[in-house]
């Protein structure tokens, strides 16, 4: 009897957390949106904003728990430091420069949720040898792979490219930095997670502070002022979509495995588009719904003959 309400109490919990990422998650994309394209902060700084405060609020965590960083020579700093920035300076600047160009939340989150594990599929095969194609995932691929391309297809489907293909083409690259990430995470050695994370995000600080740097010296400062909005909407980006978000993650994985995190996948574009169009006012489109729908087809085939964690 106490068993039981230990799981239940336990599958209370994952549910939670699995709707609090899944928002999380989701609205990043209209905070993202928002900030860059309507708010009109430089996307030269978003990597920089993101993940300079967490930065220093999780070095000072480890150091209050008595926790050390391995020396600089340690080859820990290569591969986590990689992590970081292919996990958050690369998809956070790429990602605010394609909403510059106008892409919307919800495209976005599909571009990058539906692309990625895809992308791993692939990239998989070549880096991680318990992980080869097999004719199912390479199914899967090809059909995740019509779908991308019936988002760069205008609504009356004819040879020609949307408008915001350039912005689209920057978010596929989102999607493919956050494979490599993945990649590289398989085959990085094994240390605390709190040590691995506090690499990332001092590598991740240190490469956005590059990006802002070299902005300024191009551009210099940013002179605008940013409405409250922006900077509250800045400020949720960093407290909760990069921080809050990064342990409930962990969470998740704790309490269920790496399998839940596939199946979140699947949900946040479909609510990035449903608060895309609710918060934002985006337009619903027939196309991007039914590439939406291709694409985890693909991933659902893809993913068919992996044994659940």
């Amino acid at each position: 009897m106490k068993e039981q309400r230990i799981r239940r109490k336990n599958r209370f919990r994952l549910y939670a957390y699995v709707a609090a990422v899944v928002v999380i998650w989701a609205t990043a994309y209209q905070l993202m949106y928002y900030t860059v394209y309507t708010g009109g902060f430089p996307p030269e700084f978003i990597p920089i904003t993101r993940t300079a405060l967490p930065a220093v609020a999780i070095f000072f965590y480890i150091r209050l728990r008595g926790e050390k960083l391995p020396p600089l020579g340690d080859a820990r700093w290569l591969w986590y430091g990689l992590m970081g920035f292919l996990g958050m300076t690369a998809p956070f600047f790429l990602l605010a420069k394609g909403n510059e160009y106008g892409v919307e939340s919800g495209m976005s989150s599909i571009l990058t949720n539906g692309v990625t594990p895809l992308l791993v599929i692939i990239l998989a095969h070549f880096f991680v040898k318990s992980e080869r194609l097999s004719l199912r995932k390479s199914f899967g691929f090809f059909t995740g792979f019509v779908g991308v391309v019936f988002l760069f297809l205008p609504e009356n489907l004819d040879v020609t490219l949307i408008k915001s293909w350039r912005g689209q083409s920057l978010i596929l690259l989102v999607a493919m930095s956050y494979a490599l990430g993945a990649i590289v995470a398989k085959r990085a050695p094994e240390t605390p997670a709190s040590i691995g994370a506090t690499i990332m995000f001092i590598t991740a600080g240190l490469t956005a502070l590059i990006i802002a740097v070299i902005s300024v010296i191009n551009s210099g400062f940013p002179t605008g002022g940013f409405s409250n909005s922006v900077l509250l909407a800045l400020f949720t980006l960093t407290i909760v979509s990069t921080g809050l978000s990064d342990i409930l993650y962990l969470k998740v994985i704790q309490l269920s495995g790496p399998s839940m995190i596939g199946r979140i996948n699947y949900m946040v574009p479909v609510f990035a588009v449903l608060f895309g169009m609710s918060f934002l006012g985006e337009a619903f489109s027939w196309r991007t719904v039914a590439a939406l729908m291709i694409i985890i087809t693909g991933l659902l085939l893809a993913r068919a003959d992996e044994q659940p964690s």
